[in-house]
């Protein structure tokens, strides 16, 4: 059975990439362009992965991962974290997520491992 994936990230050219790179393949991928959107398609659809960004409208990453920590029903799912911070790695794990990559200073391939880890 293929794995769920969320994709929360409002920016258009990293979905497309992330989705060509996790549609398909062994993956079944939802997208969300802000942070209330992801919640209640995480709620509703209980991904496997939360593909995260931190700088979002409506509801930021950071208020997000914090909620999704508080909730019974998908605590348990795990976080990575894709932002342009580049000093938020300690929060980002004191919150709970799995992994916190700076997007420019990343690849699709070690974003694919590190969701790969955090689903086994």
């Amino acid at each position: 059975m293929a794995k769920k994936i969320l994709i929360i990230e409002d920016e258009q050219t990293l979905i497309k990439a992330l989705l060509d790179s996790f549609g398909g393949n062994g993956y079944e991928v939802e997208t969300a362009l802000d942070g209330e959107e992801g919640w209640k398609k995480m709620k509703a659809n209980r991904p496997d992965l939360i593909l995260l960004d931190l700088i979002l409208p409506k509801m930021d990453g950071f208020e997000l991962l914090n909620k999704i920590k508080k909730d019974d029903e998908v605590k348990n799912v795990p976080v990575v974290i894709l932002t342009n911070l580049s000093d938020v790695t300690n929060r980002c794990e004191e919150l709970g997520a799995k992994h916190c990559f700076v997007k420019s200073d990343e690849s699709i391939d070690n974003i694919k491992k590190a969701v790969k880890d955090a689903l086994s």
